[in-house]
């Protein structure tokens, strides 16, 4: 375990993120910052897994990209394997393939190999960021093409919307970003305090130490 931050509501990595600073043909926030911080990354895992029950689940399945990260370090942790649902043409083996409408409003194919697991495997779906929800739809319908059963969603955090909304009536989901808490408000808002007072030196590893400088 890592060492105590305070009240774990806090969350205290999430003010690692970095804001868009390429306009708006990219996602609003890069979480990416968070996981090149060992102990940043630790508490995130030991945040998502204190909320996950091993017997629970299967396997856990990364979406295409950065869900493969965070997929497969719940994977590790939970001593599970990892399946990769992946952007279309990716993959040499035969595949299901869906469509979906991404964040952007853009229409893409995601695929997953097939055979990927017997009927009625429970798979954790891992995603970095559930904004519109239209790429957890195309892995939830893969999923069950297969006779799988989504044991669950995790994420770093699921924006509020009635898509997303289903989900939480639907399946279990954890997510880093509290519901209820300033980082959801903040998140819906899709404009984070802390940006603010982003410096991406906070989140540098360097030799000696793991722990980011105080702000």
């Amino acid at each position: 375990m890592t060492a105590d931050k305070g009240p774990r509501d806090d969350r205290w990595y999430l003010s690692l993120m970095s804001p868009n600073t390429k306009g708006p043909n990219f996602a609003w926030l890069d979480p990416t910052s968070i996981y090149i911080n060992s102990e940043a990354f630790n508490d995130l895992l030991d945040d998502l897994c204190a909320e996950l029950d091993a017997d629970d689940i299967d396997v856990v399945a990364g979406l295409d990209a950065m869900g493969f990260v965070l997929g497969a370090a719940l994977a590790a942790r939970l001593k599970r394997g990892f399946l990769p649902i992946r952007k279309a043409g990716k993959l040499c083996v035969d595949t299901d393939k869906v469509s979906y409408g991404n964040y952007s409003g853009r229409t893409q194919d995601m695929e997953m190999r097939t055979p990927a697991f017997a009927p009625g495997t429970r798979v954790l779906l891992a995603d970095q960021w559930v904004e519109t929800g239209g790429t957890m739809d195309g892995a939830i319908r893969l999923v069950e093409r297969q006779g799988g059963t989504v044991a669950g969603i995790a994420t770093i955090t699921m924006e509020d919307n009635d898509k997303t909304a289903g989900y939480r009536a639907a399946y279990k989901v954890v997510s880093a970003v509290l519901p209820g808490t300033r980082w959801q408000t903040e998140a819906n808002a899709q404009s984070l305090s802390s940006f603010q007072t982003y410096a991406a030196e906070r989140t540098f590893p360097t030799a000696g130490r793991t722990s980011p400088p105080g702000p």
